[in-house]
């Protein structure tokens, strides 16, 4: 059993008007089916991230926020979410606005509630690795939201 192929992401350009405005401006839409490896992490990342760089966002925040946030929430969807089957996957679609970047991570699995995990500041919590990555992402991003499954987390971004 060799090495997993490559990850293809799919990008889409649109020119789309800005409410309000008379130009147009170009939207663009990344999509990358990433299958439950935890292997495949850092190169989705990778390729998502590099994309966002000609964005809105500044690039520190690009280099820091969106990959430690991303690579927290795809993590948390091919451990949590799909169980780590190599026969599911995770979905990654980013939208790149001329104001913010908006990142969905959906995996196949049955979903949470988000407001079932303990709070890991409170000091009777604070050995326990639950909640932490979802603390660190909203520490990190300006929006996170779940859909109401509880499989798919959205992160923004906006421009500072």
């Amino acid at each position: 059993m060799g090495a997993p192929p490559p990850l293809r992401l799919a990008v889409r350009r649109a020119p789309v008007r800005e409410p309000g405005g008379s130009g147009s401006a170009i939207e663009v839409e990344l999509s990358l089916t990433v299958p439950s490896d935890l292997a495949l992490v850092e190169e989705a990342v990778d390729l998502v991230a590099r994309h966002c760089l000609t964005g809105a966002l500044s690039p520190r925040r690009v280099r820091f926020n969106l990959r430690t946030a991303l690579a927290e929430a795809l993590g948390n969807a091919i451990i949590h979410g799909n169980r780590e089957d190599v026969t599911r996957a995770v979905q990654i679609r980013a939208e790149l606005k001329t104001a913010e970047i908006r990142v969905h991570i959906t995996d196949e699995g049955a979903g949470f509630r988000p407001s079932d995990l303990p709070d890991p500041t409170m000091t009777s919590y604070r050995d326990s690795p639950a909640g932490r990555g979802l603390f660190l992402m909203a520490a990190l991003v300006d929006h996170v939201a779940f859909n109401e499954r509880g499989n798919s987390v959205c992160l923004t971004l906006r421009r500072e």
